[in-house]
């Protein structure tokens, strides 16, 4: 039985940019097993400890996501962390359909 205030972890497996090849875009989407969020509702869940989200690479490290503030009135993003260190292991994920 899960607790009242159990937090889901959830996977992440695909991503959704405006413009894919840009480095400097923002993501707009993360996606799993019949979801999609924005990226703003992402951002929302994991500050309201709702629900937590990571991915699991290629080899099979898994990766959290974590909300980065930038500051100086730009916006949020998202990125994973792993292994000690922030990395973009969300941009190598596939586009959600």
């Amino acid at each position: 039985m899960m607790e009242e205030n159990a937090v889901a972890d959830v996977r992440v497996t695909c991503i959704t940019k405006t413009n894919r090849d840009s480095a400097h875009e923002h993501l707009t989407h993360l996606g799993g097993s019949n979801w999609k969020w924005t990226r703003e509702a992402v951002i929302a869940s994991i500050d309201n400890k709702t629900n937590t989200f990571h991915v699991v690479d290629a080899a099979g490290h898994r990766s959290e996501v974590g909300v980065v503030d930038p500051g100086h009135g730009r916006s949020m993003y998202l990125r994973t962390y792993g292994d000690g260190d922030w990395n973009n292991n969300l941009l190598a994920l596939p586009e959600c359909s």
